[in-house]
């Protein structure tokens, strides 16, 4: 080789490891359950082409900024730091997508995690407000905003069930939906400030029939200069085996937000005879006869 192709080729080099030493995966998926979170990952390479890396939160890096989208499935403890480090990362600019337990009472001890979402747990019985976890159910994901990106992008609701909201506008009718089987239910999530509901989640007892209703199953809202989404299903690998399900979380990395309020705000319905802030359940007594 002349000297000066030499020269030409290991600039050429250079060049390139310089570049491939700043890219980085799309998104990064924080958990303590893996084998689904393998899966997910997996698909949305292969689905959506969002190369994603999957961590534990003892191996979080240094800084998330490079990442377009960081998702936390965490049921145990969510480390101080861990919670640290992605409140930062939302507040200055980055998406946060947030699956299942990682909104669940263990978190309670955490210092900034709920505020920071919104969001609160009550303690007390489910009938008067407080909030219950119920597996294995059977529950539908109701899609609660036919005209939004992230809902009804490329997504292919398989049913339809008869749904009354709880908090977004529009009476009983029967709506698009995902039914989850051998899933789980989390009733009495309490909304403590305003934000973009998504799904509706509704929830039979089958000892008593009892019919919950909430519009609770996912919703996003913004933080600081970033943005929030939060999905309840992901009980299991199963619930990620749903096409439409993966399509939404693809939505919520690709989701570009337009400059404008949350459509929605959560209100206060009665349960039991008490007041409960920030919306709670409908329930619908089992039919008689």
């Amino acid at each position: 080789m002349v000297p000066g192709m030499t020269k030409w080729v290991i600039g050429l080099l250079g060049v390139w490891l310089g570049m491939a030493s700043s890219w980085s995966e799309d998104a990064l998926i924080v958990a303590d359950e893996f084998p689904a979170m393998h899966y997910l990952a997996e698909r949305l390479h292969a689905e959506a082409d969002l190369p994603t890396r999957v961590v534990a939160q003892e191996r979080l890096p240094a800084k998330l900024s490079p990442f377009r989208a960081v998702v936390v499935y965490l049921h145990g403890v969510l480390r101080p730091g861990t919670e640290r480090a992605l409140i930062a990362y939302t507040r200055a600019g980055g998406r946060l997508v947030v699956l299942h337990h990682s909104i669940s009472s263990g978190k309670r001890r955490n210092r900034e995690w709920f505020s920071f979402l919104g969001v609160k747990l009550p303690e007390g019985p489910v009938a008067q407000g407080g909030y219950q976890w119920i597996e294995p159910a059977r529950i539908a994901v109701v899609n609660l905003a036919p005209h939004h990106y992230i809902t009804t992008h490329d997504v292919r609701f398989p049913d339809r069930v008869l749904y009354t909201p709880s908090d977004v506008p529009g009476g009983a009718g029967r709506r698009p939906a995902l039914v989850l089987e051998h899933s789980e239910a989390y009733l009495n999530h309490v909304l403590t400030s305003p934000r973009t509901i998504l799904l509706g989640l509704k929830y039979t007892d089958p000892r008593t029939g009892r019919v919950w209703m909430q519009d609770r199953a996912g919703w996003l809202r913004p933080a600081g200069r970033g943005l929030v989404v939060y999905f309840l299903p992901g009980h299991s690998l199963r619930d990620f085996q749903q096409p439409a399900y993966r399509q939404m979380i693809i939505n919520a990395i690709r989701y570009q937000p337009e400059p404008k309020k949350p459509q929605s705000r959560p209100r206060a319905l009665r349960s039991g005879g008490r007041q409960q802030s920030g919306g709670t359940l409908r329930a619908t007594p089992p039919p008689t006869g």
